[in-house]
C-alpha cells in the first residue's frame, strides 16, 4: 500500500516530511535514530543507519554434500552475506573438505572458525573496494582469450593449451559470482550503489553483459574438450574457415563491450547496432562451413559441427551484449 505525505516547511527554510509509523517500528527507527538519504535521479532513498554493516546468515547443511553443498555456499555468497555460518549436528570430514573447496573457488572468502557442529566463513573484501566495471572487463579479457585459444588448440591439436583453457573457466566463474554478488547488493541497498559510483540500472546492464561473457567462456571450454577428441589434424580449408568464424564472433563481442562502456550515447548506439547487424552475416558464414563438413567422415563432421555451433552461439551472446548497450544508451524515462 502506497502512503503519501505532504512536505512541510519548518524554520522558514527547512523541508520536513513524516515517515510511516509501521515502517519505523518494523525497522527499529525511533526518536533519536539516524537515517541515511541517498539521491538517485528524481528519487530519494532513505534507510536506517546501524552500527553493524556486515550481514550474517546461517544455513543448516544437514546431509548436503558434494555439488549440492558447494552450490549452497555459492548461493549464500551471491546473496550478499558477509559472514556465513554453516551448521549441522555433526559436520563430517567430507563436508569440511567440500566447504574449503567452495571457499577457495570464491573471491574474498576465508574460513574464520571451525567447531564440531559449525563452520564460519567470512568475506574479507570491503564492498567499497570492489568494482563491477573492473570485474566485467576482466571477464571480457579472459573469455575472449579462452575462445581464441580453444580454436587454436583444435587447429594445432595442442592438448596442453586445451587443458589450460578448461582451467581458466574457473577464473571466469569466480568473477561471475563477484558481479552477481555486487549486483544483488545494489538491489538491496542504495548505499552499495553509491559506494560503487554507478546507478543500479548500470549495474543491471553490467550484470547482463557478464552473464553473456560467462556463457562464451562455457562454449570456449566446450570447444577445448572437443579438441581433445581429435587425433588427426583438421583439414586446412575447415581450419581456415573456423579461424575466420572465430574472428568474426570475437569482433561482435568486442564491439558490443566497447559500446556498453561508452558514456556518449550516440556513438554507443552506432557501435551496438553495427555489432547486432554483423551477427546475421556470421550465421551465413556458419552455414557455409557446414557445407565443407559434409565431405568429412560422419564422426569428425559431427564434432566439428559442435565447434561451429559454439562459435555461432558466442556471436549471438555478443549480440545480446549489444542489445544491452542499446538499452543503456537509450534515454531514461
Amino acid at each position: 500500500m502506497v502512503e503519501t505525505r505532504k512536505v512541510q516547511v519548518t524554520g522558514g527554510s527547512t523541508y520536513t516530511v513524516s515517515i510511516p509509523k509501521d515502517w519505523a517500528t518494523d525497522n527499529g527507527v525511533s526518536a533519536g535514530s539516524e537515517v541515511a538519504f541517498y539521491p538517485e535521479g528524481d528519487s530519494l532513498f532513505m534507510t536506517p543507519r546501524t552500527g553493524e554493516e556486515r550481514t550474517e546468515g546461517t544455513l543448516d547443511i544437514g546431509d548436503l554434500d558434494g555439488e549440492e553443498l558447494i552450490r549452497a555456499v555459492m548461493t549464500m555468497y551471491v546473496s550478499g552475506f558477509d559472514i556465513i555460518a554453516l551448521e549441522s549436528t555433526r559436520i563430517t570430514t567430507d563436508q569440511r573438505r567440500t566447504i574449503r573447496q567452495a571457499t577457495q573457488s570464491l573471491v574474498g572468502l576465508e574460513v574464520l572458525e571451525e567447531t564440531r557442529d559449525r563452520v564460519v566463513i567470512r568475506d574479507l573484501l570491503d564492498s567499497s573496494e570492489l568494482s563491477i566495471n573492473n570485474a566485467v572487463t576482466r571477464m571480457r579479457l579472459i573469455a575472449l582469450s579462452m575462445l581464441e585459444d580453444a580454436v587454436r588448440a583444435l587447429v594445432d591439436l595442442d592438448a596442453d593449451l586445451a587443458r589450460d583453457v578448461i582451467q581458466r573457466d574457473d577464473d571466469v566463474d569466480r568473477l561471475w559470482m563477484v558481479v552477481s554478488r555486487i549486483f544483488r547488493a545494489t538491489l538491496r541497498s542504495p548505499r552499495a550503489a553509491e559506494e560503487l559510483g554507478v546507478t543500479r540500472e548500470v549495474c543491471f546492464d553490467y550484470q547482463s553483459a557478464a552473464r553473456q561473457l560467462e556463457r562464451i567462456a562455457d562454449h570456449a571450454t566446450k570447444i577445448a574438450h572437443l579438441s581433445l577428441e581429435f587425433e588427426e589434424p583438421v583439414p586446412d580449408d575447415v581450419a581456415a574457415a573456423l579461424d575466420e568464424l572465430h574472428d568474426d564472433a570475437s569482433a561482435v563481442t568486442d564491439a558490443a563491450m566497447d559500446a556498453l562502456f561508452l558514456d556518449e550515447s550516440d556513438e554507443s548506439t552506432r557501435r551496438a547496432n553495427e555489432a547486432r547487424e554483423s551477427v546475421q552475416g556470421i550465421d551465413g558464414h556458419a552455414r557455409s562451413i557446414d557445407e565443407l563438413l559434409r565431405e568429412l567422415d560422419p564422426t569428425r563432421a559431427q564434432l566439428l559441427g559442435l565447434v561451429v555451433d559454439s562459435l555461432s552461439r558466442s556471436a549471438d551472446y555478443g549480440g545480446n551484449i549489444a542489445e544491452t548497450a542499446l538499452q543503456k544508451a537509450a534515454p531514461t524515462p
